[in-house]
């Protein structure tokens, strides 16, 4: 059986999560503001099953809703217009962030009972967060 995906998770650990900005064209200052963050990133799936991923940070707070396989318009912490596709895989999350001006990204975000590990990648720079359940 998978995981609740429903929590919050903190984030823990943090590895070329700053070279990953850098990656996607993130300026300077707000790299800095992003590598220092601990953001706070709640799941929960309605009825409906539409999903809900809020996160919190000292930054901002943003709040993206979607169901599986149907995409969506998002705008990016860093202010990016996507077109995202969510799609679920066993105990694995996959967000494609298809840009519409400047870089497009994948995360992948694997659940477990304590945690949530996210892989994020853009043109080949990797980065692993790890993330608590609270």
């Amino acid at each position: 059986m998978a995981p609740p995906f429903d929590g919050k998770f903190l984030l823990d650990t943090s590895e070329n999560f700053e070279e990953f900005m850098k990656a996607l064209g993130v300026g300077i200052m707000l790299r800095k503001l992003g590598s220092s963050s601990k953001p706070t990133v709640e799941f929960s799936v309605g009825e409906d099953d539409t999903w809900t991923m809020k996160t919190i940070s000292t930054l901002k707070t943003t709040e993206v809703k979607f169901k599986l396989g149907e995409e969506i318009t998002e705008t990016t912490l860093d202010g990016r217009e996507c077109k995202t596709v969510f799609t679920l895989d066993g105990h694995k999350l996959t967000q494609m962030q298809n840009a519409q001006k400047g870089k497009s990204a994948k995360y992948v975000r694997e659940f477990n009972d304590n945690e949530m590990i996210t892989i994020a990648e853009c043109d080949g720079v990797v980065s692993k967060r790890t993330y608590k359940r609270q």
